[in-house]
């Protein structure tokens, strides 16, 4: 875990904090994927020739449960080699529904979401982060995505209409959120009614310290602000959800661990499939 800038506090962090360093984290890894792009890196301030990373993405996403095929499928720099899991996948989506991903990143599950619904479907993707829209929609024009769009928000206010979408979709975002009831309260919102919501996220499976929750970097790199089965399962059904499934995979840990230098994560966060439907 790197050093913050802000102290370590004795209480969690308030919300605005959080939302401040999650944002500022993927402003970051926006713009620093961009200039690897272009073979710079950021952190020398020179260019140099292996700056792309690509290799390291591709073998994280196929970690995550995507197949070769997936990930040769996407152009650009959509795949970042973050989340924790396949959302897409869970969601047995059909031609023509239309699709929201909450914190779409620079894009990779909307494009083979696009896949999926078709040139009749509609994906939608919402992230707060200026930097990750601008690099979404530059990527959808480089896979001719004609059919997926990004806007910018919170996922706890999400700019879409009620009753509209079919499938919700949303990979290790959740667990960012500062106020997760909001969060599933719009997903009820805007799904029509029998529409689902279908969403790869972290488990908290162990108590975690105040001080690893407190800390703005282990909050912004999904690491401290994941909730409990019991505590998500509670949330989901307050919001209206029926049909709720929350299914840990057991074989996470061979990422998750991976996600701290100081501490194995695994011993306390597990990554589970999140279903849950709206009634009709």
């Amino acid at each position: 875990m790197s050093d913050s800038a802000q102290a370590k506090s004795d209480e969690p962090l308030d919300p605005a904090t959080q939302r401040r360093v999650v944002r500022d984290r993927y402003a970051r890894i926006a713009t620093e994927t961009e200039a690897k792009e272009r073979g710079c890196s950021t952190s020398d301030g020179c260019c140099t020739e292996d700056a792309s990373g690509t290799g390291d993405t591709a073998e994280t996403a196929t970690q995550l449960g995507y197949s070769t095929a997936d990930v040769e499928s996407i152009d650009g720099e959509a795949n970042l080699g973050l989340g924790c899991g396949n959302p897409q996948a869970l969601a047995s989506l059909t031609e023509g529904e239309t699709v929201v991903d909450l914190g779409s990143g620079a894009g990779f599950d909307c494009f083979l979401t696009a896949q999926e619904v078709g040139e009749a479907g509609q994906v939608i993707g919402v992230d707060m982060t200026p930097e990750m829209v601008e690099k979404a929609r530059a990527n959808a024009t480089k896979n001719e995505s004609e059919n997926v769009e990004f806007r910018l928000g919170e996922i706890e206010h999400l700019p879409v209409a009620d009753d509209s979408i079919d499938v919700i979709i949303s990979n290790c975002v959740v667990n960012l959120s500062p106020n997760k009831p909001q969060v599933f309260r719009e997903a009820f919102r805007i799904l029509r009614p029998g529409g689902r919501l279908a969403i790869s996220d972290v488990v908290m499976t162990a108590d975690v310290s105040r001080d690893i929750r407190a800390d703005p970097d282990s909050v912004a790199s999904c690491v401290a602000g994941a909730s409990t089965i019991d505590r998500l399962n509670e949330m989901l059904t307050d919001a209206g959800f029926e049909q709720i499934d929350i299914s840990p995979k057991d074989d996470s840990d061979q990422f998750i661990r991976e996600w701290d230098d100081e501490y194995d994560v695994s011993e306390f966060l597990v990554s589970a499939s999140i279903t849950g439907r709206k009634p009709e």
